[in-house]
């Protein structure tokens, strides 16, 4: 899978992709992460990506301009196996459900927002999707972009080591949480770890699993219990 990353920023992600899982996967020739310096597509002697809002206000804004000719150059075609993504406070929540949609391309382009926000054309006719990684406001798309390729990447095939590590975890297939894990010692200052677990009865263990999962999802986002219950009942 080929991911195109476009920025003002481009040597923020020296760090977040030379670590880890994403580091092993791009050594291994299963990704490729292609950042691009939005001003390669500027022409005045200054650079300029951003300009003022018409009509007053705080701040500045991404011109479109130069946007549009840095995707249109670096996806000169767009195919079905390929989406260009506008990172901002103001897009729909991304989550697990479309991680594992964006898993199944094969060229996920991401446009990090900065300033005060982008010219809404953007948005409106040149990104798919505008998406946010959460309900706050952060400074810029660079650290919403590593979020995305990580998640994303990590359920590529060959990715994980253990391939049902991305089913048996947080937003899995059954849509809870994680259930709670314990490693040695079985006991620590006076908190012992659940005794199924440590039993060796595995389907004794499965079925605690099960329910420590749903209670802990009831306990830390009962939202999400809701939103399953409202699935299979079919509303």
């Amino acid at each position: 899978m080929k991911f195109h990353i476009v920025t003002i920023f481009p040597d923020f992600f020296r760090g977040p992709f030379e670590h880890g899982v994403v580091q092993k996967a791009r050594d291994a020739g299963l990704l490729e992460i292609h950042v691009h310096d939005l001003r390669t597509w500027t022409y005045d002697r200054h650079r300029t990506v951003d300009d003022r809002p018409f009509g007053g206000g705080e701040g500045m804004l991404l011109k479109a301009g130069p946007l549009f000719e840095a995707v249109e150059a670096i996806l000169p075609e767009r195919s079905e196996g390929s989406k260009v993504v506008l990172l901002s406070a103001q897009g729909k929540k991304f989550d697990q459900a479309k991680a594992r949609e964006f898993a199944g391309l094969h060229e996920l382009l991401l446009i990090c927002g900065r300033y005060e926000g982008v010219d809404e054309r953007v948005a409106e006719h040149l990104a798919d999707e505008e998406l946010s990684i959460g309900d706050y406001v952060l400074s810029g798309g660079e650290l919403a972009a590593a979020v995305v390729v990580d998640a994303v990447a990590r359920l590529r095939e060959g990715v994980l080591g253990n391939e049902t590590s991305a089913v048996d975890e947080s937003f899995g297939e059954e849509g809870l949480l994680d259930w709670p894990q314990y490693t040695r010692p079985a006991e620590f200052r006076g908190w012992k770890v659940p005794d199924v677990l440590i039993g060796g009865n595995h389907e004794e263990i499965r079925k605690w699993r099960g329910k420590a999962a749903r209670e802990k999802t009831a306990r830390q986002r009962p939202d999400l219990l809701a939103a399953l219950s409202l699935e299979s009942s079919g509303k």
